[in-house]
């Protein structure tokens, strides 16, 4: 919070602020809690970039000094989230609609993998769960790229989507 209050004033002139992502920032829920009171204190827009997984971890508390949640839905078809991530996709949901009930905006994000995430139902799925609530200001659409296969190499283990190509611009819009 020293740091984050030493450029504080930058921040707010760049109206800017500040974002906790990870990894996953609510796997230490109390510590991003923290930083979150302390940036609201200073008077910091700030957002949450999360999967939503461990959502039930944060408190009405905390969600009070959230201004915005970036909430990353890796698949809505809950077998391919299974296998992305290694979890189930319905806390996710609850989060988002928490989120929703509770009027804080959010921001729903979703890379396009061809070959994985991009069939028609799993899209347009994704897409009528993001109509459904008021609260979504934009979804982006990301497509998938490979900048990350060197780190696989490195922990020398198998990268399941080196055969894949990144998807068409014209299939991204």
């Amino acid at each position: 919070l020293d740091d984050i209050g030493r450029s504080a004033d930058f921040l707010r002139r760049a109206k800017g602020g500040v974002t906790l992502s990870g990894g996953e920032p609510l796997v230490q829920p109390r510590f991003a809690a923290s930083i979150f009171r302390g940036c609201k204190e200073i008077g910091l827009h700030t957002a949450l970039d999360t999967s939503g997984h461990l959502g039930a971890k944060v408190s009405d508390a905390m969600l009070d000094d959230i201004d915005l949640v970036l909430l990353d839905i890796k698949s809505f078809d809950p077998a391919i989230y299974r296998r992305v991530t290694g979890v189930e996709l319905q806390p996710t949901l609850d989060f988002a609609r928490r989120l929703d009930s509770l009027g804080k905006p959010m921001w729903i994000r979703f890379v396009l993998v061809p070959g994985l995430t991009d069939d028609p139902a799993n899209v347009e799925g994704l897409a009528d769960f993001a109509a459904s609530l008021k609260m979504v200001e934009r979804v982006e659409v990301a497509p998938f790229h490979k900048m990350g296969e060197f780190k696989w190499a490195e922990l020398r283990l198998p990268y399941e989507l080196a055969d894949t190509e990144p998807p068409t611009r014209a299939s991204v819009i």
